[in-house]
């Protein structure tokens, strides 16, 4: 009997805010200086909170946001700080 497998869908674990915080840390930590990965990484808590609602609340369509964030492309900083603040995120500088 073969081995049945099913893809791994992160956002499916990402049930706590703290979760969905420390995985975008991690994100940025991981990142370097790949914004696709960062973009990647807010569109798998943008999906465990709901993307809908996330789009609604970025002020953009939920099918640029599903584009924008798939980790195919770098998209626009703008974007990444719009789906931020809508997630409740935010930047802290700091000396590296």
């Amino acid at each position: 009997m073969p081995t049945k497998t099913i893809p791994y869908d992160v956002a499916e674990h990402l049930r706590t805010e703290e979760e969905m915080l420390l995985y975008i840390e991690a994100a940025f930590e991981e990142a370097g200086d790949d914004a696709s990965f960062i973009a990647k990484a807010l569109g798998d808590v943008a999906r465990a909170r709901g993307m809908t609602q996330v789009a609604r609340d970025a002020g953009l369509s939920r099918e640029s946001l599903y584009k924008a964030l798939s980790g195919d492309r770098s998209p626009d900083f703008s974007t990444l700080l719009k789906v931020m603040r809508a997630l409740g995120i935010r930047l802290h500088p700091e000396a590296a």
